[in-house]
């Protein structure tokens, strides 16, 4: 019986097989990262109580298509126009995107106004098409702020007309958003409210109607939370709506 001797590998040829691997897995997570999915913190309470401060979400590249903000931070070497295997976002999504008047700032909020749509709020209510959005009390809620206060707020849960469902706060102080003028939607473009409704700029403020190629993907789920240092078990995995 005969055998064949290893050869034994020179130490620059195991730095490259090394280099290769990281290579490779850099890759990938970009890959993963540009196309599939995009891990996200939540740094402000504007989509409490969905979305808490410290929660890390996932939002799924796919969901609409790409466009050049898909790819961030290459968005101003590619040429990319419109938006490649374009899906149409619904009414009531949560979605990541980048303003137009500020284009270098990832913001996430509710989807409420289609190319279109006539949206106003009317003493805190909501209507779209002049019709009021279906909203029922849930009373005051206890809730932990993000600086450690713990506040009662009114929370509703307001029902779209695509049958969209989840709870919004009304902190009961009068806010410039409380009554705005009615926003007809451009065609091309989209509406956005935040839930915390007394603690959002959003499209009834400075971020104004979103461009469709400005979308950048749909939160899925909560992977993890952290309330300061400390992780919120209720929060893991949780799926958003």
């Amino acid at each position: 019986m005969t055998s064949t001797p290893a050869t034994p590998r020179s130490a620059g040829s195991g730095l490259w097989e090394n280099i290769k691997t990281i290579l490779y897995a850099l890759a990938l997570a970009m890959v993963i990262r540009f196309v599939i999915a995009q891990p996200f913190r939540i740094p402000s309470g504007s989509m409490q109580p969905t979305l808490m401060v410290g929660d890390y979400i996932v939002v799924t590249k796919w969901s609409y298509g790409y466009s050049r903000f898909s790819f961030t931070p290459l968005q101003d070497v590619l040429p990319i126009e419109g938006r490649l295997l374009a899906g149409e976002p619904k009414r009531g999504d949560i979605i990541v995107f980048r303003p137009e008047r500020q284009e270098d700032r990832d913001l996430i909020k509710r989807l409420i106004g289609l190319p279109g749509d006539r949206i106003q709020v009317r003493n805190g209510e909501l209507f779209i098409n002049d019709e009021p959005v279906q909203r029922e009390s849930l009373g005051l809620r206890p809730f932990k702020e993000a600086t450690g206060a713990v506040v009662d707020i009114q929370a509703f849960r307001e029902t779209l007309p695509n049958g969209v469902s989840y709870t919004t706060f009304d902190r009961e102080r009068a806010g410039v958003f409380d009554t705005t003028p009615v926003f007809v939607v451009p065609e091309g473009r989209y509406f956005f409210m935040g839930d915390d409704r007394d603690n959002s700029d959003d499209s009834r403020g400075s971020v104004g109607y979103v461009p469709y190629d400005h979308l950048v993907g749909k939160a899925q789920f909560v992977v993890i939370s952290f309330d300061g240092l400390a992780p919120r078990a209720d929060r893991l995995g949780k799926g958003l709506n």
